[in-house]
Order: C-alpha cells, then sequence, then structure tokens
C-alpha cells in the first residue's frame, strides 16, 4: 500500500481562474498584447519539465499524445473496456491534471513525487488501448518504455527533490554534491556570471572532474554572436578545475519565447514596455541575466499598466542549493478595487516602517516606493501559482532601483476558501470565525508580507572600490551592543551568501513583519477593517499562522532532516518562536480525534497577542533582520537552523504531531486557466470547467498549431542529458 503523500486524492480540489470579466475589459490591442506574451510564458513554461526530474518530459509528451487523439470523455469508454474501474480512470485523469498543473510529477509545493494511483498494469492496458497507440505503436510504446519505471518508483531518493544522496535534481547532474555546487558558485562569482538561468553538469575528463556550466539561451553558438561586445562562454581553470560555460540549454524552447516577445513588441503600451521586453529577448536568446536585469529595470519604471506581466528564471526555491531559477512567466490584468487598498498601503509606507523593530540605520536610506498591484491573473505558466509575488529578485536593483508587488486576486479567490468539515486542528468555537475571517485577513498578511517583509531592510555592502553604502565607523549591532563587524563584499548577493537557507529565511522575515504590522491599527484600515472586525482579523491572521506551522510538518522529511518548502518551513519556525514564547500565548495539545484517530488541537489566546505575541515577534524580527543585514551567514543559520529541528524531544513531540497531520492532510488545490485564441483581427478567451478533464484539454488545446514538433523538441532535449542522471 502506498503512502497517500505520494498521489493526488481522487476528490482534490481543482478550480477554474476566473478571468472572462477583466479580459473582456481589455482594448483590442491589450488584448493582443497578452496573447503573445501568454503564448511566450507557456512555451518558457515547459523548460521546467526538464527542470524536475528526468522523466518529467516524457511523461508530458505521453500524455499530450493520447489526449490530443481522443478527450478525456472519449478516452473513457476506451478505458471501462480496458478494465478500469471508474475510480482507476478518476485517479489517471487527476494524475494527468496534477502533472500538467506541477508542470512535472513532483509537487511544485513540497517538492515530494506524486504517482498515479491505479496499477500501473492498468495504466499500460489503457495507454495500449488508446487511439494514440493504435496509430503509433511502436512510438507510443518506445515513449512509454522510456517513462513508465520511474512514473511509479518510489525508491527513497527518488520521493523528493534534492541533492545528492538527498533527492532528484535535474539543476545538477546526478553526480554532483553539495561541495561542487558550492564551487560552481565561487567560479560563478569569480566571472560576476548568475547561477538563475544555469545548470551544473560535472563530467570525468580522464580522472579529472570538469564541469559545465549550461546557460538557457535559444543561440546555441558559444563565440560572440551578433549584438555582443564578447561572450562569457569559454573553458577556464578554477581552482585546480576545469569548467565550460557553454549555451543552448532548452534552445528551441527559449526560441519560441523570444518570437512570442517580438510579436508582443508590436502592441506595448509605451517605450518602457518595448524596451523591456527587447531586453527580455536579448536575455533569452543570449543567455544574458544582465539582459534580464535590465529588462527588470524597464519593467520596475512601467508602474500601472493595465496588462502587467514578467517572465524568466525567476525563483530558486526548488534548486536544492538555492540560487538556480524556475522559469515562470505570468500575465494578469489588474483588479482597480483591490488595487487602491494596496495603493492606500504603498502610500503609508512611510509612517509604517520605522514601526519595525530595527534600528534606523538597518531600513534603507530611502523607501523606494514599489508598484504594488491586484490583478486577475490570465496566464500563469510554470510548476505552481502564488497567491502573491514581489519582484524582481535581484538584489542589487531592489536596493537602489525598487521593485513591483502583485497580489493575484482571482487566485486568493479561491485559492483559501475552506469548507468547515475540512478544517482540522481547531477549536469548533474558532471554525466559524476563521471561516468568515480568513480571506480578509489573508489579503492584509500579502500585503504587509510582500511590500513591507520582502521590501524593508538594508543589506550593508562594500563594492568592490572599497566603498561602504552605511558608516562602519558608527553603525551599532543592537544585538550585540558592539559596532557592525561584517558585511557583503563585491558581487557577494543575499543569496549566493545565505544559499541554502536563503529562501525559506526571507519568507519567514517577511512573514513576521505581517503578523507585526498587523497590529497596527492604521495598516487595518487601510483595508477597511476598524473596531471589533480589526481584532477580529489579528486573531484569523495569527491564528491562520499557527495552525500553518503545524500543517507545515507535512513539508519535513525525517530520513535527511530536511525541509521541502521555504514558506511552511518559516511558518513552522514562527510557531517554535510563538510556542518558546510561554504564558499561555499559544497552545499545542495531542488529542483523540471523533474517528478514533490521532488528533491535535491548536489555540491561541487573543488578550496575549498584542503583548506576549508581539514582543516575542518583535526579539525575533530584529534577530533576523541584523543577522541578514550583516551578511552574519553563521549566526543566521544557528538561529534559523535551530528553530527549524523537527525532533521527538522537549516539550512537544513533533516527529509524532507530523503523522497526525499526514493522516489529516488536505491536498493543495489546482487551478485551470483559460487559452486565448486569435481569431481574424480579435483575440478569443478560450474557458474550461473546473475539472480534471478542463484542465486536461486546456493543455492540448494550448500548443495545437505546433504540437508534433514541440513534442519532438522536448523528447530531443530530454535525451540528450538522459546519461547524466544516474
Amino acid at each position: 500500500m502506498v503512502d497517500s503523500q505520494y498521489y493526488l486524492p481522487n476528490d482534490i480540489g481543482i478550480s477554474a481562474l476566473d478571468c472572462g470579466e477583466a479580459f473582456r475589459l481589455l482594448s483590442p490591442q491589450e488584448k493582443m498584447y497578452a496573447h503573445n506574451l501568454s503564448r511566450a510564458a507557456w512555451y518558457g513554461g515547459l523548460a521546467v519539465l526538464l527542470q524536475t526530474s528526468p522523466e518529467s518530459a516524457n511523461i508530458f509528451v505521453l500524455l499530450q499524445r493520447i489526449f490530443r487523439k481522443q478527450t478525456p470523455a472519449q478516452l473513457e469508454q476506451v478505458a471501462t473496456a480496458a478494465g478500469l474501474s471508474s475510480e482507476e480512470y478518476q485517479a489517471f485523469l487527476v494524475y494527468a491534471a496534477g502533472l500538467y498543473a506541477n508542470m512535472g510529477n513532483y509537487k511544485s509545493f513540497g517538492d515530494t513525487k506524486f504517482i498515479p494511483n491505479l496499477p500501473k498494469d492498468k495504466l499500460k492496458a489503457l495507454v495500449w488501448a488508446s487511439q494514440a497507440f493504435q496509430e503509433q505503436p511502436s512510438a507510443m510504446e518506445a515513449l512509454w518504455d522510456s517513462c513508465s519505471g520511474l512514473l511509479y518508483s518510489l525508491e527513497d531518493r527518488q520521493k523528493q527533490l534534492g541533492l545528492g544522496d538527498k533527492g532528484i535534481t535535474t539543476y545538477f547532474s546526478g553526480n554532483c554534491c553539495l561541495e561542487d555546487a558550492e564551487l560552481a558558485q565561487k567560479f560563478l562569482d569569480s566571472k560576476k556570471l548568475s547561477a538563475y538561468n544555469t545548470r551544473l553538469f560535472k563530467k570525468d575528463n580522464g580522472g579529472k572532474a570538469c564541469y559545465e556550466v549550461r546557460l538557457a539561451s535559444a543561440v546555441q553558438k558559444d563565440c560572440a554572436v551578433d549584438g555582443e561586445c564578447e561572450s562569457c562562454c569559454g573553458s577556464f581553470s578554477f581552482e585546480d578545475k576545469e569548467f565550460t560555460v557553454k549555451r543552448g540549454d532548452y534552445g528551441p524552447l527559449m526560441e519560441k519565447v523570444c518570437h512570442y516577445l517580438q510579436q508582443a513588441q508590436t502592441y506595448a503600451a509605451n517605450e518602457n514596455q518595448r524596451k523591456m521586453l527587447e531586453e527580455y529577448q536579448r536575455s533569452f536568446t543570449l543567455g544574458s541575466v544582465d539582459a534580464h536585469k535590465e529588462g527588470s529595470r524597464y519593467w520596475i519604471k512601467d508602474k500601472g499598466p493595465i496588462v502587467e506581466s514578467y517572465i524568466g528564471f525567476i525563483e530558486s526555491y526548488r534548486d536544492p542549493f538555492g540560487s538556480r531559477g524556475e522559469f515562470e512567466g505570468f500575465v494578469a490584468v489588474v483588479n482597480k478595487a483591490m488595487s487602491e487598498r494596496f495603493a492606500k498601503l504603498v502610500g503609508s509606507a512611510e509612517v509604517l516602517l520605522p514601526e519595525l523593530p530595527w534600528p534606523r540605520e538597518f531600513e534603507k536610506d530611502t523607501f523606494l516606493k514599489p508598484d504594488f498591484t491586484s490583478l486577475d491573473v490570465l496566464t500563469f505558466a510554470g510548476s505552481g501559482i502564488p497567491a502573491g509575488i514581489n519582484i524582481p529578485n535581484y538584489d542589487d536593483i531592489r536596493q537602489s532601483e525598487g521593485f513591483k508587488n502583485v497580489s493575484l486576486g482571482n487566485v486568493l479567490a479561491v485559492a483559501y476558501a475552506t469548507q468547515k468539515e475540512k478544517l482540522t486542528f481547531l477549536k469548533e468555537e474558532d471554525k466559524d470565525l476563521f471561516i468568515k475571517w480568513k480571506g480578509p485577513s489573508f489579503e492584509v498578511q500579502v500585503g504587509l508580507h510582500e511590500l513591507l517583509g520582502h521590501g524593508s531592510g538594508k543589506l550593508f555592502v562594500q563594492d568592490d572600490q572599497g566603498k561602504f553604502n552605511f558608516d562602519e565607523s558608527k553603525v551599532v549591532n543592537p544585538e550585540t551592543g558592539e559596532p557592525v563587524s561584517s558585511w557583503y563584499r563585491g558581487s557577494e548577493t543575499w543569496d549566493s551568501k545565505f544559499s541554502t537557507i536563503a529562501s525559506s529565511y526571507e519568507e519567514c522575515r517577511a512573514e513576521c513583519v505581517g503578523l507585526y504590522l498587523c497590529l497596527n491599527k492604521q495598516a487595518l484600515s487601510i483595508f477597511g477593517h476598524d473596531e471589533q472586525d480589526a481584532e477580529d482579523v489579528v486573531y484569523v491572521n495569527w491564528l491562520s499562522m499557527v495552525r500553518a506551522g503545524l500543517l507545515g510538518l507535512e513539508f519535513y522529511t525525517p530520513e535527511s532532516k530536511s525541509w521541502r518548502q521555504a514558506h511552511m518551513q518559516a511558518r513552522f519556525v514562527i510557531l517554535r518562536v510563538l510556542l518558546e514564547a510561554g504564558e499561555g500565548l499559544v497552545g499545542l495539545e495531542e488529542v483523540t480525534g471523533q474517528d478514533g484517530k490521532p488528533d491535535a488541537r491548536i489555540t491561541l489566546d487573543r488578550s496575549k497577542i498584542h503583548t506576549v505575541g508581539k514582543n516575542a515577534i518583535h526579539r525575533f524580527l530584529c534577530k533576523l533582520q541584523v543577522f541578514k543585514s550583516t551578511a552574519d551567514v553563521d549566526g543566521g543559520r544557528a538561529l534559523y537552523d535551530g528553530y527549524s529541528t523537527v525532533s521527538d524531544s522537549g516539550a512537544y513531540n513533533f516527529l509524532r504531531l507530523r503523522e497526525t497531520v499526514l493522516l489529516r492532510k488536505e491536498a493543495r488545490k489546482m487551478f485551470v486557466q483559460a487559452n486565448t485564441r486569435v481569431s481574424g483581427d480579435s483575440v478569443e478567451l478560450v474557458e474550461y470547467e473546473g475539472s480534471a478533464a478542463g484542465l486536461i484539454r486546456s493543455f492540448t488545446e494550448r500548443f495545437q498549431e505546433d504540437a508534433e514538433q514541440l513534442e519532438t523538441n522536448l523528447l530531443e532535449l530530454n535525451k540528450r542529458d538522459a546519461t547524466c542522471w544516474c
């Protein structure tokens, strides 16, 4: 019997993302702009298959070939004739939908593998009976043989993403370990190259290790091409090791991205958008992160556009080393009512920021007012859809030029709707209040987290010329009372310095800012919450955070003592901090449920949030910021790893509680997204029902015009590196 965490349940929530109204309000030019950006995002998003696991791309092609010939409804009769029960066929549809929604066979949130919840021989019988197989038996059999073993395999290392013996990754060849990742980072730093758009392959050259750093680009040539003074490619010796920098990763996909970015330029609303797209195109053509940074600068200048987008190798959560970006692209339309609330929050930032618990010198010299809009997602290609985004992730740009905040309104609307009977670990009397205020409190938390969380705090830097961005003779570390004695030097960044803990640590800092500032009456009234309602929003926001900390245990792997999800690790850390505060602020007890099985109950004393709770977060948040500002990796790691520890000793048996959480977990929802289609001079929105079948149809219709060529490209890209993962 397979552990249920490794398959998706048949009753998993699947919702359509509604953007019909927002799309209809666009002008014909805006619709064409949105359409071409969406196409670029969808084609680029397929790179995630190659960034996730050795088998993901081949499974994707197998499913596409089956469903291009027969819709889920047509295939159902074939399945029945092949001996599948209706539950088994539904399990197959849910698996296919899951693979599409996660862009691979590992969950985008939690990084665990999922396999089909039906016997392998039944799935094989269905594949053999499909029309796709009848028409091309040898090609389909070869495709099945190439991925069916790994499709079902749950060997220890294959259960989750990770580096070396800790899990599976395709950011590094299978023979790489942490030392290789660290060496490669030093090499990249020495060349002033970013790791964001790279993968690392280690090869044996006559007993000597040599490394290939491969850049994502449409161009396959390594020499300088049009528009380049010199190429960053070539062979280099570094610390007695051979490094080669090459181009061409995901080449055919990057070509498609560039083609549609070129098309979108025709419909750009202004010069900033045109220049932004030009630079993105240069980035994906040449494999240049510098060009992407330049595009991001124009993107920041494009304030309050009607159609908002971002595209590239962005979030580094899934690189086990924490510095390579997963491809994502989104296109969204402004939601005016919610955006007004966020604009007010931006306007109040100068009043709210000084409330944060660190000294003035640890805050940015001037708060760079970001764009903060609420958007309805039209397209979000990649491995999953977040509720809020704060980008770009380039620290040097964020420090001196600014950033944008995005809250995804139509995602928030469906992602966090919870049925009372599925609401775990709370007292009965908290449940109605929780359901009533979860949405509004989460909107407050997302706003504060993205804007004043990620947007706050200064990094102390000494540049290559020896110039400091702070007065090193005067600034005192509030934790030690001594002058600041460490900082970032030259090309060091937050990600390169804090590497494996950087993502989660920063999410924790931003979550703490949200908890801390939601206690501020002015912040709450911006969102329309006053008096008793405001107190309920605070209570549910804090209760939601401590409950999320408990739920976070699902994303911890005891065997490797590792966390698989940055945000959930952050929330567990906050739960630990609030439990440690004592004085009855948070209660966590193991109980027996009505079904006779283990259960847990979490409580929060609302009368102590403004005192005990606030003081605890004040102290912890100050520490997080000081270690971050001063580049104190050792201090930061000791603090963060300490609170991240999951053990069965101490006041709480978290390992046993993890079993209870797994027993009662609810699967994360999946989203069905619309397609856009050019019809004559206009663009149509094609919408699908919120079901596994709807999600599948959206993907088979997404790549209709060049399906066969695209599938061939994916199989060839995958085959090229097949020997590297063993």
